[in-house]
């Protein structure tokens, strides 16, 4: 069997575990249990909470991502190279280990100082938005980096010696070059924020009608051993995934920079 086919064959079948497994889930489907889950007053709060968390948790990443990637693209400085490890953390360690860890700073004296003059973030919407913008921050930022990368630093050296000063030729220059990665970053770490799960649950809970997002609906469900409203909820959830990654595949196909 040559290489080409071999590799074809890997391909193939590691589509094939993920679609089996996405085909499973219509052995539970029921109709009539599509629109009772679907229009329940708690589905439908855990959609709107889980879009809003996931909404700002995105702007509040790619608002600091930016700068950040473009000064992990562009600059050297004292411990970029421990900067840009660290961005693999939510990568690295498990989402409930970095809830663990957002728990734990809560209850130390500088997290119990924010909780009692600041916003409260265990077991509130905050926690939320904290959680799934502690998860996404570095993704984004890494995304973000390697889209500037593939920018040509002459392009912004050229606009130096045109008189644009640092900081015109970044929002002329190589914002308007790599918004197509900030685009596709943005989307990416909306809907890993949105399916975010294992560090919501552990700082904010799981209150029905309160800090219960739709990955968390799915496990409570679960839980109760409503399959079928469990498999509608996962299709949702994947309905939603699957349609990002098509519009960000769209966004991938940009220009060459060389």
């Amino acid at each position: 069997m040559s290489f080409k086919r071999i590799s074809i064959a890997c391909s193939v079948a590691t589509f094939g575990v993920y679609a089996i497994l996405i085909l499973s889930l219509f052995y539970f489907f029921r109709r009539e249990t599509l629109w009772d889950t679907l229009l329940s007053e708690r589905t439908l709060f855990s959609i709107r909470l889980s879009i809003m968390a996931a909404t700002i948790s995105t702007l509040l990443s790619i608002v600091i991502a930016v700068p950040s990637a473009f000064a992990l693209s562009r600059y050297d400085f004292l411990g970029k190279r421990a900067v840009d490890t660290i961005l693999e953390l939510p990568m690295i360690v498990s989402p409930a280990a970095l809830g663990a860890m957002l728990l734990i700073f809560f209850n130390n004296p500088l997290g119990l100082w924010i909780q009692d003059h600041g916003p409260q973030f265990v077991f509130t919407f905050y926690g939320i938005v904290l959680a799934q913008f502690v998860t996404v921050a570095g993704v984004a930022t890494r995304l973000i980096k390697a889209a500037m990368d593939e920018i040509p630093v002459r392009y912004e050296a050229v606009a130096r010696t045109l008189g644009a000063s640092p900081a015109q030729a970044f929002r002329t220059v190589t914002l308007p070059l790599s918004r197509r990665g900030i685009y596709a970053a943005a989307i990416l770490s909306w809907a890993k924020a949105l399916g975010e799960f294992g560090a919501t649950i552990t700082i904010a809970g799981s209150m029905s009608m309160k800090t219960e997002t739709l990955p968390i609906a799915i496990f409570m469900r679960l839980s109760s051993a409503e399959i079928e409203g469990t498999v509608v909820l996962i299709l949702i959830l994947v309905s939603i995934g699957l349609s990002i990654l098509y519009v960000v595949r769209f966004l991938s196909t940009g220009a060459s920079y060389a």
